[in-house]
């Protein structure tokens, strides 16, 4: 049965879509997100960047932080420690002209929690709440302020104290949209997602803007996602890399229709605008090994993905990832 999309809005930003590209760490940089675009994505956001490196220019800092007229609205995401450094972040971003600014208290990645940032910010709310608060006072409503949690950061932990805590303050705040990932920081990926505590959300806080992440490896998942929970929109991770589609596929969905999937023609020309943008982002001596992990996600639309995936695996230079599309992507 066709199911109608609706858009939802971050503060006064509106988006037209409720499926958006989430920020993933070594994939939602500028090159990808103007792919993404280029096919129907319709708000995404930066990698998330150090609220540190932030306050100190550096090559890394003016690669994370490029943005492009065709990239928007896109939230900047920063991760940190202090309340201080933060705001002052946020502010920095804000100044440079992303639409919205995006607090991560959600990674599970080991190396972050041991330096205590993300997911480990979900055993201290009385610090996320802090730090929240002083974002919001920094940026003076000249940005909407968004943040991504996690249900819990021990999956033993079934009364989610620490996240209704967090989010309550953060709506009655003025945090413009909360985004939960319905895994705990334990989890990290693994075992299965739990909606029923998206729809647990989303009955506490109705009229807030709300979005669900977790386990919408595909369009039909999203849309299932929204069907079932009630959130407002949903963020794509793992099944929007290499799918550049995922946004389009989405609207097939809803409307019934098969998903659309690309030729080895239209791969190939999707491919080598991707490969484009990468070079102009990192240099053509980089790009190819950044390219590298796209090729092996985007092999997945290939009517042989096994072979095409073992040839990325090797390429090392642009010569390399053209002598891949010229064996496997005909460009008619």
């Amino acid at each position: 049965m066709p199911y109608e999309l609706k858009p939802f809005s971050i503060g006064p930003i509106q988006v037209a879509s409720p499926v958006v590209l989430a920020a993933l760490a070594g994939y939602s940089d500028l090159a990808y997100r103007k792919i993404c675009r280029q096919l129907g994505c319709p708000y995404s956001a930066t990698e998330a960047m150090l609220d540190t490196l932030m306050l100190a220019d550096g090559k890394l800092r003016r690669r994370l932080v490029k943005l492009a007229d065709d990239d928007h609205p896109v939230a900047g995401q920063i991760m940190g420690c202090t309340a201080e450094s933060m705001s002052a972040a946020a502010v920095v971003l804000a100044e440079m002209g992303f639409d919205a600014i995006d607090l991560n208290f959600a990674c599970p990645v080991r190396k972050v929690l041991g330096r205590h940032r993300g997911g480990w910010m979900m055993g201290q709310p009385d610090l996320v709440i802090d730090i929240i608060g002083r974002v919001l006072d920094a940026l003076a409503g000249k940005r909407p302020l968004t943040i991504k949690l996690r249900r819990a950061f021990h999956e033993a932990d079934r009364e989610y104290e620490a996240f209704y805590k967090i989010a309550r303050f953060a709506y009655s705040a003025g945090v413009a949209s909360v985004c939960v990932h319905a895994r705990s920081v334990s989890q990290k990926y693994t075992g299965k997602a739990d909606w029923s505590f998206l729809a647990a959300a989303r009955r506490e806080f109705p009229g807030r803007t709300l979005l669900g992440s977790g386990d919408a490896f595909t369009p039909a998942d999203a849309i299932a996602m929204i069907q079932q929970t009630g959130v407002d929109g949903v963020t794509a991770a793992r099944g929007a890399i290499g799918n550049p589609w995922f946004f389009r596929q989405v609207q097939d969905v809803a409307a019934g229709r098969e998903p659309y999937h690309p030729a080895p023609a239209e791969l190939r020309r999707v491919m080598e605008d991707h490969f484009r943008h990468a070079c102009e982002l990192y240099g053509p001596r980089r790009a190819p090994k950044i390219m590298r992990k796209f090729g092996i996600k985007y092999a997945r639309m290939h009517p042989h993905p096994a072979k095409v995936r073992l040839a990325f695996i090797n390429v090392k230079k642009q010569a390399d990832w053209q002598a891949v599309l010229e064996e496997f992507f005909p460009d008619k």
